[in-house]
């Protein structure tokens, strides 16, 4: 009976349940922006016309557009809870989020997935988790937990998971490794993770059903995925920026082609600017139209993951819409899921339940670390590591002057191994301290950059068995923020996760560091290596090239 009532509602002889009126409705059929008022019964749309409805709200001639979806993120990175994140994402136009927890996964397993899916229940965001296929990313990595085939598909069959997570093991896909190809074959989508990938090793990766990839750093690299029937989501994180080097390669042929997405955000940031509201100005700012940039980040996606209708504005479509005083979505005043009201004026509407997280807490394990375990010889010629500004890219550098480096380490935090893998460091520009936190991607041992050891052991030694983030200033403890869930979540809500978020990063400013780099999201991912060309884990330093470790 529910297409009766629409039926009536959209021809005009009954009352809608809500009339947005006097709107700029923007069409991404058409490519083209509406003057008038939208119909919603039932929570559907049912037209844009002369409509009256048993409850009005007036746009005041702002523009009412589908709301966003997130392609392509870790919540976890985020330092919030589901509830919590899908509050904050609410306000900033999101109403539904592609997530790979594969950040809890690698420290505790079915236990860290469980504890997302349960959080993530019964909110009006909707949030569709991606059943992480690399646990750990490497078979060189030293994770909590390990998920292989046998389990995934225990699992993709016990919970309700959208797909398969980013394969991140592109070397494990295109020399056949059984488990890994016993992986992708799933007949759910598969997300992708193949950075600098091309020519034929390319289309290995692809032949495979891959569908995705959010790894692409400049033009021609996104058209070569794009030529593979791949969507290339252009990510804009924390640390890094890509759409600026992407944006070229999005015109009237390819535009149906790419998805907006932010990988690993901040609160903070989340908070001031918006994940995929800021990935939409970023576009524009770049001289992209603002209807095809809003054609990326809502219909497109909503394509690409079959997440039925939504991401437009047209009759039987849900209504997931927004009312934004500008087209770009920098002053959302209301949001609406399947036609309710769940977020207004900079607020969101409704709570978060808790679920149980006793058997996702108390997770680093590590003997207390001396200043001593962080000592390297110096040597002229040393391999060492040197970051890229807003990338998560880095290189090979050859040391010269011990001056410019720091000292980087990570600490295996999950079975007490005692393994700490030490490196020089180029770029981060830290004089008199050290950062450390137990968030190290993927395998999330702790990682701690400073100017001297002694700093760096109480760095280290402050992070506890709950991890978090701390700042060490000439040796003294001057700000920590615990993460008691997994070692990766604040337990407080998205206000005073974020009060502590600030201390922290005011603090880091305090010894210096280079303000083209966010420092705790680049630390995050000093130690991820699949992602070239040089990284460190809690064995030693890694080659992304050659995928073995630098003798």
């Amino acid at each position: 009976m529910n297409n009766y009532k629409r039926i009536k509602a959209a021809t005009g002889e009954e009352k809608c349940d809500l009339v947005i009126e006097n709107a700029k409705i923007c069409d991404l059929f058409t490519h083209s922006i509406i003057e008038g008022n939208l119909g919603i019964t039932d929570g559907v749309i049912v037209g844009c016309g002369d409509y009256e409805g048993e409850c009005r709200i007036d746009a005041k001639g702002g523009f009412v557009m589908p709301t966003f979806v997130e392609s392509h993120v870790h919540i976890e990175s985020s330092m919030l809870t589901p509830g919590h994140f899908a509050r904050l994402c609410a306000v900033k136009g999101v109403t539904e989020v592609i997530a790979d927890p594969h950040e809890i996964a690698n420290v505790a397993g079915e236990d860290g997935l469980r504890f997302m899916l349960e959080e993530a229940k019964d909110l009006p965001v909707n949030i569709h988790f991606m059943l992480p296929s690399c646990v750990p990313a490497t078979a060189f990595d030293s994770s909590g937990a390990v998920i292989d085939a046998e389990k995934m598909k225990s699992l993709m069959g016990k919970y309700d998971f959208l797909g398969l997570g980013e394969m991140m093991n592109y070397p494990g896909v295109l020399s056949c490794e059984r488990d890994v190809l016993e992986k992708l074959d799933t007949d759910k989508v598969i997300d992708g993770h193949a950075p600098l990938l091309s020519g034929k090793a390319l289309n290995g990766y692809a032949v495979t059903g891959i569908k995705t990839d959010h790894e692409c750093s400049n033009t021609e690299e996104a058209l070569d995925k794009a030529r593979c029937g791949m969507y290339v989501l252009m990510r804009e994180g924390s640390q890094a920026r890509d759409i600026k080097g992407l944006v070229g390669a999005v015109n009237a042929h390819t535009l149906r082609r790419f998805l907006f997405c932010t990988d690993d955000r901040y609160l903070g940031d989340i908070m001031e600017h918006g994940s995929i509201a800021n990935c939409v100005r970023v576009a524009v700012g770049e001289g992209m139209d603002a209807l095809d940039a809003l054609t990326i980040a809502c219909l497109n996606p909503t394509e690409c993951y079959n997440l039925g209708k939504r991401g437009a504005i047209a009759p039987g479509y849900n209504a997931d819409i927004m009312i934004s005083e500008d087209i770009t979505a920098s002053r959302i005043t209301h949001v609406f899921k399947g036609g309710k009201l769940i977020a207004k004026d900079g607020k969101a509407l409704f709570e978060k339940h808790s679920a149980d997280d006793s058997r996702v807490r108390g997770s680093v394990h590590i003997n207390p670390v001396k200043g001593e375990d962080f000592e390297i010889k110096f040597e002229k010629g040393m391999n060492a590591i040197e970051i890229l500004p807003h990338s998560l890219l880095t290189r090979l550098y050859k040391t010269e002057d011990e001056k410019e480096l720091n000292l980087c380490a990570v600490v295996e935090r999950h079975k007490m191994t005692g393994n700490i893998g030490k490196c020089f460091l180029k770029g981060f520009g830290i004089r008199n301290g050290a950062i450390a936190q137990s968030i190290g991607h993927d395998s999330h041992n702790i990682t701690v950059v400073g100017s001297d050891c002694e700093s760096m052991a109480v760095a280290v030694n402050a992070l506890g068995r709950d991890g978090g983030m701390s700042v060490v200033k000439e040796g003294v403890l001057k700000a920590y923020m615990p993460l008691p869930i997994a070692g990766l979540m604040s337990d407080k809500d998205e206000e005073e996760a974020l009060r502590m978020h600030k201390e922290i990063l005011k603090c880091a400013e305090e010894i210096s560091f280079n303000d083209e780099i966010e420092p705790f999201m680049m630390l995050s991912f000093l130690s991820l290596p699949v992602i070239p060309d040089v990284k460190i884990n809690d064995k030693g330093l890694f080659d992304v090239k050659k995928f073995k470790y630098f003798e």
